[in-house]
């Protein structure tokens, strides 16, 4: 796992720059949808697990002025993208490390990641981690890609060529794994997303998306390789879809001893 993660971590590093500029405008729909859950949350502090370069905060600190904001990645290129876009705001901090696990001691008002799921090692553990750190009345709100984004598209070609046999079984550990949370939305969200070209978006997701963690493996005539075969699948011209990702939404139960959240 120490390896996936270094390997992961890199990955985004090369990436950032790219991302920032090609797929976050792209992804924003789902971040104000994931952001939109954040109603009625207790006093504390709102934190962001494998925040990227931080496209939640533009709506986080308006909605909930005066909290104490965390963005939490692996990445340094990330994380430097992110403290940049936080620069000036003293009730944000960007942290660097592994966000599949965090502290209790964070004692959150709501924890919200868009994205970042599906890329984990364990994404069960993951998604507890995030649930317990939460303080009661808390809200949790995850949005990730799940196994079954589209039936045709870019995203569906790319997993098409690429051929990896993923498992995807690990979704069906999300839920159990939230074992005692009050689920309160679980649904799929479709936005469209267009592209200028198939080349446009295959270059985009080999420099500035997930499938940079592939070419580092795999090295540089595999994705040439790669890329001939999705490019002679492809349409011609500019290319608009309509990929499903899900949400989930869960709260922690207020504490029966205590009868309403603590204030911080």
């Amino acid at each position: 796992m120490t390896d996936r993660l270094a390997r992961l971590a890199r990955s985004w590093d090369e990436a950032a720059e790219g991302y920032e500029t090609y797929f976050v405008p792209r992804f924003a729909p789902w971040v104000r949808a994931a952001v939109d859950e954040l109603d009625d949350v207790p006093e504390g502090p709102i934190l962001v697990p494998c925040c990227g370069t931080f496209p939640e905060l533009a709506l986080l600190a308006p909605r909930l002025p005066g909290r104490r904001i965390a963005g939490i990645d692996l990445s340094a290129g990330m994380v430097r993208l992110a403290r940049l876009r936080a620069a000036g705001n003293p009730l944000v901090e960007v942290v660097q490390g592994n966000a599949m696990t965090l502290d209790p001691a964070w004692s959150a008002a709501a924890v919200v990641s868009v994205f970042g799921l599906q890329q984990l090692p364990d994404p069960a553990t993951a998604i507890r981690s995030w649930y317990d750190v939460l303080r009661p009345g808390g809200r949790l709100c995850v949005v990730y890609w799940p196994g079954n984004i589209e039936d045709t598209g870019p995203f569906a070609l790319l997993d098409k060529v690429i051929d990896a046999g993923r498992d995807n079984s690990w979704e069906d550990d999300l839920i159990p794994a939230l074992d005692g949370a009050v689920i309160e939305r679980d649904v799929h969200l479709s936005f469209p997303m267009t592209h200028p070209g198939a080349a446009e978006y295959f270059d985009a997701a080999n420099h500035a998306g997930p499938m940079r963690a592939l070419a580092l493996a795999r090295g540089d005539d595999y994705i040439a390789e790669l890329r001939a075969k999705y490019l002679a699948e492809a349409p011609d011209g500019e290319w608009t879809h309509h990929p499903r990702a899900r949400l989930i939404s869960v709260r922690k139960q207020l504490s029966r001893a205590a009868g309403a959240p603590p204030t911080s």
